[in-house]
């Protein structure tokens, strides 16, 4: 589906106009949102707008690196909108002319709906610098770089769960859901630095078509996304320090087990020495013979074992 914005040099906002009734000189500019496109409206890409065979190609290929190439007087951009269940990139890509912006995605996206109903707003209402294509595109890198925010919230709720719930939950469980929590941050970054980089580009380059007071707002985006990447760094160093905590503990866990079963098999190792003696079966053994020799051999052991574990406990095996 092909959903069309068109602005008359009077500021008048007119949609759902047919490309094929579209006349670019008639209008101050347009924005073309090609959403979930069929084949047949793709080729409007190079039959009407008569891209660059190139960009039309990374746009059917997908998933492109963001990044920002230049054709004659139009810029291309291909940017990562991001799932916020499965937390993959998903590309949405944009033509950028002085009279004109054209975006294309092959899935929904509620921040392309936002994007478009606010610059309808901000066009009426006649704030900011809004009103034309490259308005609308900083919009959309706007609302594309909100969307990363709750996402790394969310993980940041889960790791602070994780550390409360470190006394109460075995080890193997939590160390399954530290390196779950890595693999969901892994996701993140290989989404926000890429379209860092890409924003830095776009801040800092002569050919993108805009004044200085836009270059302020395009600043803004890469500020946000420079926060996002220090948060996801300081998550993963957290994370890391959780794994090694948890490591630590099962460690400890596992040398008080041991020596809990060593103090146990020491102790019993001279008791088992002397029921290995008198249970053999020779027959001269002066001992057998004597009446209370059992009771003898039984507080022998006794007394040896608790005289055993009492010299273990001054020596501070158990502490």
């Amino acid at each position: 589906m092909i959903h069309t914005m068109a602005v008359t040099p009077t500021g008048e906002v007119l949609t759902g106009i047919p490309l094929a009734e579209l006349q670019l000189e008639n209008y101050a500019w347009i924005w073309a949102d090609f959403d979930m496109p069929t084949e047949a409206e793709t080729l409007l890409l190079d039959t009407y707008f008569h891209f660059h065979p190139l960009a039309i190609e990374d746009c059917m290929h997908i998933l492109q690196r963001p990044k920002l190439d230049y054709y004659e007087k139009v810029q291309f951009f291909v940017l990562h909108a991001l799932n916020d269940q499965t937390l993959e990139a998903e590309e949405v890509d944009l033509f950028l002319s002085h009279n004109f912006l054209v975006s294309y995605h092959h899935d929904q996206k509620p921040e392309m709906n936002e994007a478009w109903e606010q610059v309808k707003s901000e066009i009426h209402s006649r704030k900011g610098w809004s009103g034309g294509p490259m308005a609308a595109a900083y919009r959309v890198m706007d609302k594309l770089v909100d969307k990363y925010f709750p996402s790394l919230y969310n993980i940041e709720d889960d790791l602070a769960d994780l550390e409360s719930r470190g006394s109460t939950e075995s080890v193997e469980e939590l160390m399954g859901q530290v390196f779950d929590v890595r693999g969901r941050l892994l996701k993140l970054r290989r989404t926000i630095v890429p379209m860092r980089d890409l924003m830095y580009r776009i801040v800092n380059s002569q050919h993108v078509q805009s004044n200085g007071e836009e270059r302020i707002y395009f600043g803004d985006i890469y500020d946000h996304l420079l926060k996002l990447t220090d948060m996801i760094e300081v998550d993963r160093e957290m994370t890391a320090d959780l794994r090694d905590s948890y490591i630590s503990l099962n460690s400890n866990r596992m040398n008080s087990i041991m020596k809990t079963l060593t103090v146990i098999t020491t102790v019993f190792m001279p008791l088992t020495l002397i029921a290995g003696i008198y249970g053999m079966n020779f027959k001269v053994m002066p001992e057998l013979e004597w009446n209370y020799g059992y009771f003898g051999v039984l507080l022998l052991m006794v007394v040896l074992g608790i005289g055993m574990f009492g010299w273990f406990r001054r020596s501070g095996w158990f502490k």
